[in-house]
C-alpha cells in the first residue's frame, strides 16, 4: 500500500486504536502520537493503546491520547511494529485484527490486512508524516512528535540510515513551528548521573575482538540495581559501544528481568556486516545497521551464540 492509499484508507475509517511495540522507542511513540493527533484533527475518534513499557522520556508524548479501558475500536493500526512477537501483552488480543501496519523494517512479517511499508525510510516517522500530510495540517504538536520519531531513530542524524531525505523531512517538520532545542536537549544532550555510572561499568567490562573492530558490552541486572537505574537511564544505551573509535560492530547484551533471558542489540557500520542477518539467526531482526533479538540462556552462552552468528554471516 502506498502512502496515498494509506491516507485514503485512514480517512475512510473511524474509531481507531493505534498500537506501539514492546519496549517502545521514540519512533513508535512519536508515530502513534502524530497519527492519533492527525486523525482527531479531521474529526475521527482515535486513541493510542497504553504501553506500560513507555519510560518517562517518551510517555509524556502520549498524554491525553491513550484509550479508555472500555474503548472498542473499529480500526486497529500498528506503527513501527515488524512482527506479532513485538506486541506488548495488552496488544496481543488485537494480533489477528490489525487493519493497517505502517512500518519501515525489512523484517516486516505482513501480519496485517494492509501494510504500508517503505524500507528505504530512515524512520517510520517519515512514512507517517507523508501519510498524514495528505489529509491533515502539520501543527506544531504533530510536527514535534514526528520529529521525535525521526530524530531518535537517526540518532540525532548521526546514524548511517540518515540521508538527505531524512534531513528534508526534519526541516519540513521544524517548519510546523515547534521549538526543536528542548527536544534535542531532552533526547540527545542530557544524561542522568545513573546513565554515566552505567556507561563507566560497561567500559570496565568491555570486550574487544577482531583487532578492536568488534566490541561487546554486558549490562547485568546487578549493575542496574547497584546504581538504581530505570528504563529512562538506559534508553538507547546500545548506541554507547559504537562511539568507541575503531569499532565497526557493537554488541550490547542486557540481562532481562526474566531469568535466563538476554536482550541483544547489534549496531554495525554500513557495508561491513548485516546486523539484521545476524539477529535473524538468533530469532530476531531489524535493519542492516541496527537489529536485535531476545535469546534464552546465560550471559556467557548468549555471548558465544552472538559471536558465532557474526562469524557465520561474515563467512557467508
Amino acid at each position: 500500500m502506498t502512502t496515498q492509499e494509506a491516507a485514503q484508507f485512514l480517512t475512510s475509517r473511524d474509531k481507531f486504536l493505534i498500537l506501539t511495540h514492546m519496549r517502545p522507542d521514540g519512533d513508535t511513540i512519536g508515530c502513534a502520537a502524530g497519527l492519533c493527533r492527525a486523525l482527531r484533527q479531521i474529526g475521527k475518534t482515535a486513541y493510542v493503546l497504553e504501553n506500560d513499557g513507555a519510560n518517562s522520556l517518551f510517555a509524556p508524548y502520549l498524554k491525553g491520547l491513550t484509550a479508555p479501558a472500555d474503548f472498542v475500536p473499529d480500526t486497529v493500526t500498528a506503527v513501527d511494529i515488524a512482527a506479532l512477537g513485538l506486541f506488548p501483552d495488552n496488544a496481543k488480543p488485537y494480533g489477528d485484527r490489525v487493519d493497517l501496519t505502517i512500518d519501515h523494517h525489512p523484517s516486516q512479517e505482513f501480519y496485517a490486512r494492509e501494510t504500508c511499508l517503505d524500507t528505504a525510510k530512515a524512520a517510520c516517522g517519515q512514512i507517517v508524516y507523508e501519510i498524514v500530510a495528505r489529509f491533515a495540517q502539520i501543527t506544531p504538536e504533530i510536527g514535534e512528535v514526528l520529529y521525535v520519531a525521526l530524530s531518535t531513530d537517526c540518532g540525532c542524524f548521526q546514524y548511517s540510515n540518515t540521508d538527505a531525505e531524512a534531513h528534508r523531512a526534519a526541516a519540513a517538520l521544524m517548519d510546523s513551528g515547534f521549538d526543536p532545542y528542548p527536544v534535542n536537549r531532552r533526547h540527545f544532550r542530557g544524561k542522568t548521573l545513573k546513565r554515566l555510572q552505567l556507561e563507566s561499568m560497561l567500559t570496565a567490562g568491555l570486550e574487544l575482538r577482531d583487532g578492536g573492530q568488534t566490541a561487546l558490552v554486558f549490562l547485568t541486572q546487578e549493575m542496574i540495581r547497584k546504581v538504581g537505574a530505570d528504563e529512562r537511564d538506559m534508553d538507547d544505551i546500545s548506541a554507547f559501544v559504537g562511539q568507541i573509535d575503531g569499532v565497526r560492530t557493537g554488541v550490547t547484551l542486557k540481562e532481562n528481568h526474566c531469568d535466563n533471558e538476554i536482550k541483544i542489540s547489534l549496531r554495525t557500520d554500513p557495508g561491513d556486516l548485516n546486523a539484521s542477518r545476524v539477529c535473524a539467526l538468533l530469532g530476531g531482526g531489524g535493519h542492516a545497521a541496527a537489529a536485535g533479538a531476545m535469546v534464552e540462556g546465560s550471559m556467557e552462552e548468549v555471548r558465544q551464540r552472538v559471536i558465532d552468528a557474526i562469524e557465520q554471516v561474515r563467512n557467508g
